[in-house]
């Protein structure tokens, strides 16, 4: 049985301004890197056998601070990025809900159908995150593996391991900055054991507002 942890980056500067991105590369704020040594420490009684992130620095950087207390490299997998956003990038949640009402409201109403303008789907993050885990779960059998990832690529997996399309996508919502979720694979399966665990950031927790 291999054992994944995806683990969300923490808190970004998109995040700080309420801003929505995709590949739009930023770093992590002040909060974010204290989250990312936070969620560092409550995992470090796991020891992983290999961790993977996103090429992007949001994620990259939160990765960081577990693989330093490992003494571990990270393995760049761009497969793990955060949906393409096309016109979105780098636009403010409140001015997209007043620019792209159609586009941006099926965003919020019915995120499973939902497609960023000149963007990526949701459907094709379910897709390719999908297909990416596989691959690195099948690389590394009865393994341990952290992966350090986004919010839609966490929350669409998450779906998927239990057994679901991504039109049942609005069973779960957000993940919170630097939170833990836990899957398992048999070899042919996966199955999500706990998802967006974040009791150990008391009030340093941070989540996507309501109109994301």
């Amino acid at each position: 049985m291999t054992t994944l942890y995806l683990i969300r980056h923490g808190e970004s500067q998109a995040n700080e301004k309420d801003v929505f991105i995709g590949h739009t590369d930023l770093e992590l704020t002040d909060l974010g890197r204290k989250q990312a040594e936070i969620t560092a420490d409550y995992l470090k009684n796991i020891t992983p056998d290999v961790i993977y992130s996103s090429d992007l620095r949001r994620a990259y950087n939160t990765a960081e601070a577990t693989a330093k207390q490992y003494g571990m490299e990270i393995c760049i997998e761009p497969g793990l990025r955060e949906i393409y956003a096309g016109d979105w990038e780098y636009v403010p949640f409140a001015q997209l809900e007043a620019q792209c009402k159609e586009t941006y409201g099926i965003w919020c109403k019915d995120v499973a159908n939902a497609r960023c303008d000149n963007g990526e789907s949701v459907t094709e993050v379910y897709d390719r995150v999908s297909k990416t885990i596989r691959k690195i779960a099948m690389r590394h059998p009865d393994a341990t593996v952290f992966i350090f990832s986004h919010a839609t690529p966490v929350r669409t997996f998450a779906i998927h391991s239990m057994g679901k399309t991504v039109q049942e996508l609005p069973l779960l919502p957000w993940p919170s900055n630097a939170s833990v979720t836990r899957v398992t694979f048999d070899g042919e399966k996966f199955s999500l054991l706990e998802y967006s665990t974040d009791h150990f950031m008391g009030t340093l927790a941070t989540r996507l507002p309501d109109n994301v």
